[in-house]
């Protein structure tokens, strides 16, 4: 795994010490979204969907600033919409990485070369380029031809100036798995990234392209195809953990908490990929939340969802409380022939609850006030 050692330490450190404070929640990954609009219209993105006086909508660097202290996370992912588009990104990345927290700026590559001057090699910096396979595979995903070349010749000049860059892969429904497997030997063996960020798609209710999301089963077959053909190979940065769970060997519930989300409207209710309103601070959406309404197995909406920002920190938490296990893991691979783990059952899940649209005529409202804050929530 491609995780930095220091990275690993701090991020430990971190989890020991909200243990040992007897914290039952706490974040690890602050998802920090200065804004929604982007480049590019992907067929399956659910962020981009909004009217354009959302879409126009930023924050400043203080609000972003803010969202670190008063999150705590040890790791910042800056996502959107592209963040490349704020005009000053590169002054709240400067903030993040003085207050040593491990930033990974998501971006589809696109403005990458042309904003490198605005930025400084760091351990604390990673670059996380959008990339979801092969050139073909690739365009198609983001309908638009032309954007896997120069993503990739964005990677090439970051990694040529002295940049940690990494690939950030979402995998579909009938993805072949040798054109997967061949796109992970690219990006190991050719591009010269430190790792892969993968994880499969996620069904954004209001995505354009509702066909080829992943249930369950069809993530755990087809990560199995993907890594019988050699994921000794690749270099994923996730943990072992994680990625044992994608191949269907472990029964891991949502850790919903673990990614909380700061956008444009406050603090994301309950987690990055489901929208269903907002909290005014960190505080009160880690108290406030009904977090046991939420996850596959409560939720109609999260029956489907095995995605990273939801999963990953179960795997890390477990990690930390069996080292052993996620060792054995690591040394000696994903178990692709043995029977799956038991799945979640989802007969006592509550129906999904469909409030988004509602939710958006009310925060494209000028000035809503606390009471409609509180509402749409």
């Amino acid at each position: 795994m491609s995780v930095p050692l220091i990275q690993q330490v701090r991020v430990g450190a971190y989890i020991l010490g909200k243990r040992l404070r007897g914290v039952e929640r706490y974040p690890l990954v602050l998802m920090l979204e200065p804004l929604f609009r982007c480049n590019l219209a992907c067929a399956g993105c659910g962020k981009i969907d909004y009217p354009d006086a959302i879409l126009d909508r930023r924050l400043s660097v203080q609000e972003c600033l803010d969202a670190v202290d008063e999150c705590g996370a040890p790791v910042v992912s800056i996502p959107g919409g592209e963040p490349l588009l704020h005009k000053e990104i590169d002054q709240i990345v400067d903030g993040i990485v003085a207050r040593r927290r491990f930033v990974y700026l998501c971006t589809n590559g696109l403005l990458l070369e042309r904003k490198l001057d605005l930025f400084r090699p760091s351990p604390y910096l990673t670059f996380s380029v959008h990339l979801d396979g092969l050139e073909a595979e690739h365009d198609e995903a983001v309908c638009q031809e032309g954007v896997f070349l120069r993503a990739v010749a964005a990677i090439r000049a970051a990694r040529a100036r002295g940049f940690r860059v990494n690939v950030n892969c979402t995998l579909f429904d009938g993805m072949a798995p040798d054109r997967v497997a061949a796109f992970f030997d690219f990006c190991t063996t050719e591009l010269d990234v430190e790792g892969i960020t993968v994880s499969p798609g996620y069904a954004y209710e209001r995505a354009p392209d509702q066909e080829h999301f992943l249930n369950r089963r069809r993530t755990k077959e087809l990560f199995r195809d993907v890594f019988r053909r050699g994921a000794e190979r690749w270099t994923f940065n996730q943990s072992p953990l994680f990625m044992d769970f994608l191949a269907g060997n472990q029964s891991y519930p949502c850790t919903p908490w673990g990614n909380p989300t700061r956008n444009v409207f406050g603090w994301q209710r309950p987690c990055y990929l489901l929208n269903e309103g907002y909290a005014a601070s960190f505080r009160e959406l880690m108290e406030d939340t009904d977090w046991d309404a939420y996850g596959t197995g409560n939720y109609e909406k999260c029956a489907d969802c095995m995605v990273h920002c939801g999963y990953e920190a179960t795997a890390v938490n477990d990690t930390i409380s069996h080292p052993l296990k996620a060792l054995k893991v690591a040394l000696s691979g994903f178990d692709t022939e043995k029977p799956m783990a038991p799945e979640i059952p989802l007969d006592g899940q509550r129906p999904a609850e469909f409030v988004f649209e509602h939710l958006v005529e009310t925060l494209n409202r000028p000035d809503p006030g606390p009471g409609e804050r509180s509402d749409a929530a």
